[in-house]
């Protein structure tokens, strides 16, 4: 029996679902899940071993308008992905209408040779069928899609179904990676999302996406072997925001450690000491210096 194997790249508007749909397909948190567009800012691999195939998805940023130095890196890492890969999941919300965002990222589609699936998503909150088929129609009439899914990443409906017709779509190829490994990103980097997570989560509104985690330190505690001892730095651009995350009497940064530090147990398998601290770098996101120095690009 043949074993196909390729790389999958999920696009779309932002918070459309791309990272909750990976992290269902995985079984395993890799990615941010939040409510607020554009949390997704690297190309995040998730790895899928199945016994015939090894799919590995790419979960690219939100292509939006970029409004600051950060998304248009943001932006430029989505489409960069659509010349490398064996496959495109356009992924759209069930529940919003066909829109500008759409028409942008379907004229970036039709430079590429990849196969398209329309993935819609949130079908299960969906109560308009007529609106949405009518949705769908427009989506048709635009691009010529190779498949259209509708799923519920939340739920995992017709998710299965899904990952049949990816793997059908694939070309017969080695294994790149082992069964057990489910992303190519080090520990570091998800632990920092999972903190940076928690901020976004707890602190709603108030705090937007000026927000960054460093780890700054991961070792084993010297007395206690199966302790890891993690130090992060918050990195926020006002002192304003600063004074959130830490919260009255210390209680915000408090609780964003107690939820951080249990997704990290789940990841590592390991008792977790977490110390966190937040710093000001005024205006991180519109400095070249400061995005390099905190991985984001080599050359804007």
């Amino acid at each position: 029996m043949s074993h196909k194997s390729g790389f999958v790249t999920i696009i779309g508007r932002p918070n459309v679902g791309k990272s909750t749909f990976l992290n269902q397909v995985l079984g395993q948190k890799i990615t941010i899940i939040s409510d607020k567009p554009q949390t997704t800012r690297n190309n995040i691999s998730g790895i899928l071993t199945r016994e015939s195939s090894q799919i590995i998805f790419i979960d690219t940023p939100g292509i939006h308008k970029p409004k600051h130095k950060l998304g248009e890196y943001m932006t430029k890492e989505a489409i960069n992905t659509l010349n490398a890969v064996d496959l495109i999941l356009f992924m759209t919300d069930g529940n919003e209408p066909f829109g500008g965002g759409d028409r942008y990222i379907i004229n970036e589609l039709k430079q590429v040779k990849a196969p398209v699936f329309l993935i819609v998503n949130k079908a299960d909150l969906t109560t308009d069928i007529q609106r949405l088929e009518a949705t769908i129609n427009q989506f048709k009439a635009a691009y010529q899609f190779t498949g259209i899914f509708s799923i519920s990443a939340l739920r995992g409906d017709n998710v299965e179904r899904l990952l049949g017709d990816i793997e059908q779509q694939l070309p017969e190829g080695p294994q790149y990676y082992p069964a057990d490994q489910i992303t190519d990103h080090p520990e570091r980097f998800i632990i920092s999302e999972l903190v940076r997570e928690k901020v976004l989560h707890l602190t709603r509104e108030e705090i937007p996406h000026s927000v960054m985690v460093l780890i700054e330190g991961m070792e084993y505690d010297e007395k206690n072997p199966r302790l890891i001892n993690i130090h992060a730095s918050i990195i926020v651009e006002r002192s304003s925001q600063k004074g959130i995350i830490i919260g009255k009497g210390g209680s915000m940064i408090k609780e964003i450690g107690t939820l951080a530090r249990k997704d990290i147990l789940h990841l590592l398998g390991n008792k977790v000491f977490l110390d966190l601290h937040v710093k000001v770098v005024k205006d991180w996101r519109n400095k070249d210096y400061h995005l390099r120095n905190f991985g984001y690009t080599e050359d804007l």
